[in-house]
C-alpha cells in the first residue's frame, strides 16, 4: 500500500473523518437560516488543514502550527455561524486530539484554554442560553479525546523503542553466538595441534627410529606405518589451519535479526563474498549505523525498504545505506545522524550524506577493516 494512502487511512484519520461528516450533516438541521454554502467551505478548510498536516513533516513546525491555526479558525468560524447548536463544538474535540498527538501537555492544555474561552465568547455573543454548560460538557470530551491521544503516542513511542531494542538485543546475541562458535573453534584447533599433533610426532620420530634398525629396516609393515603416521599428521596440521583460518563474524545474521522486529521498512541486504570482520567494534559500528538509518528511513522518508551494500576496497570496508523514500526539504544533521559520524571517526572512518537519484537518504561510509 502507498504511504500516502496508508497515512489517509489510519484508524484516527478514519475516526476524524467520520465526526467532522457528521458534524457537516447535523449542521443542516439545526438552523433553518444557517448559510449552508459558507459553513460547508469551512468545513471543507477544516478537514484539507487537518489532512494536509499528516503529510507535512514534523520539522516543518511552522507549516503544521499554520495548519493547526487554520483549523482552528475555521472550527470557531462555525460555531460563530452556528451558535445555539450543539455540534459545531466537536470541531475543537478533534482538533485537541491532533495537538494531544504532536504537542507536549502544557502547551495542548494552553491551546485547549484559549480554544474554550473563545468559544464561551462565541457563544454568549450568539445568544446562546447555557453557553458556560457546553463549554463544561466540551471540556471534558476535549479532555477525555486529549489523554487517549496522549497514552497513544506514548504507547507508539514505547512499542518502537522496544521494537529497536529487542532488534538490538538479537542482533547482538546473534555476534554473540558466533563469537562463541569462533572461540570454540579455536580451542579445538589448539588441543588438536598441541596434543594430538604432539602425540603423532612424538610416534613419526619413533617409528623412523626403528627404520634404522638393521633387523626391522626391511618390514613392510613400519614403512606403512611410517609413511600413515606422516600423512596423519599432515591432515591434522591442515585441520588445524582450516580451524584457525579467521571467516570473520556473521554480519549478515546480525544485521537480519535487527531489521526483524521492525514492520517497516525492510532490509535489503548486499553482502560481497571478500568481506570478512573479526573486530567486534568495527561489527557494532556496522550495526549501530544501519540501526539508525532503519530508524530515520520509517520516520523522516517513509520508506518501505532499506538497501545496504558492504564490500572491500584497498583495505577499507565500504558501506552504502539508501531507502526507497523521499526526502522531504534540505538535510539536518540531527542527534541520530550525528551519532553515526561519531561512531564511525572513533574508529577512523570517513561518512557521508546526501540524496540518491531518486531523491532519497544515501549514506556512504569508510571504515578501515
Amino acid at each position: 500500500m502507498p504511504a500516502a494512502l496508508r497515512t489517509l487511512l489510519h484508524p484516527l484519520n478514519l475516526a476524524a473523518v467520520l465526526t467532522w461528516l457528521a458534524v457537516g450533516l447535523a449542521l443542516r438541521t439545526e438552523s433553518a437560516d444557517l448559510n449552508r454554502p459558507l459553513v460547508w467551505s469551512l468545513l471543507a478548510g477544516f478537514l484539507a488543514a487537518m489532512l494536509i498536516s499528516d503529510y507535512v513533516p514534523m520539522q516543518r513546525r511552522r507549516w503544521r502550527i499554520a495548519l493547526h491555526l487554520v483549523q482552528a479558525g475555521t472550527a470557531l468560524a462555525v460555531i460563530w455561524l452556528a451558535p445555539t447548536g450543539g455540534t459545531a463544538p466537536v470541531l475543537l474535540v478533534i482538533l485537541v486530539a491532533q495537538l494531544a498527538m504532536e504537542y507536549p501537555a502544557r502547551t495542548t492544555a494552553a491551546a485547549t484554554v484559549l480554544l474554550n474561552l473563545a468559544m464561551l465568547a462565541l457563544l454568549e455573543h450568539g445568544g446562546h442560553d447555557a453557553a458556560w454548560l457546553v463549554v463544561m460538557i466540551y471540556t471534558g470530551f476535549e479532555s477525555f479525546a486529549a489523554m487517549t491521544a496522549y497514552y497513544m503516542r506514548r504507547s507508539e513511542y514505547a512499542l518502537e523503542s522496544l521494537s529497536r531494542v529487542n532488534g538490538d538485543l538479537l542482533a547482538t546475541r546473534a555476534l554473540l553466538a558466533n563469537s562463541a562458535r569462533d572461540g570454540e573453534r579455536v580451542r579445538v584447533a589448539r588441543e588438536l595441534h598441541d596434543v594430538a599433533g604432539h602425540k603423532l610426532t612424538a610416534m613419526t620420530l619413533n617409528l623412523r627410529a626403528l627404520t634404522n634398525d638393521p633387523q626391522l629396516a626391511g618390514r613392510e609393515e613400519l614403512r606403512i606405518a611410517l609413511r600413515m603416521s606422516q600423512e596423519l599428521l599432515g591432515d591434522i596440521r591442515g585441520v588445524v589451519q582450516s580451524l584457525r583460518d579467521a571467516r570473520g563474524l556473521d554480519l549478515a545474521t546480525a544485521l537480519h535479526a535487527l531489521a526483524a522486529p521492525l514492520p517497516r521498512p525492510k532490509l535489503k541486504l548486499e553482502i560481497d563474498g571478500d568481506v570478512q570482520i573479526g573486530d567486534p567494534a568495527l561489527a557494532e559500528t556496522v550495526l549501530r549505523v544501519v540501526q539508525e538509518a532503519l530508524t530515520n528511513s520509517a520516520r523522516h522518508a517513509d520508506a518501505d525498504t532499506v538497501c545496504v551494500r558492504l564490500s572491500m576496497q584497498d583495505g577499507m570496508l565500504r558501506m552504502q545505506v539508501e531507502d526507497d523514500g523521499r526526502l522531504r526539504g534540505p538535510l539536518r544533521e540531527g542527534n541520530g545522524l550525528a551519532g553515526m559520524r561519531e561512531r564511525v571517526a572513533a574508529l577512523g572512518g570517513s561518512l557521508a550524506f546526501g540524496a540518491g537519484p531518486r531523491g532519497a537518504l544515501r549514506i556512504d561510509a569508510s571504515l578501515p577493516a
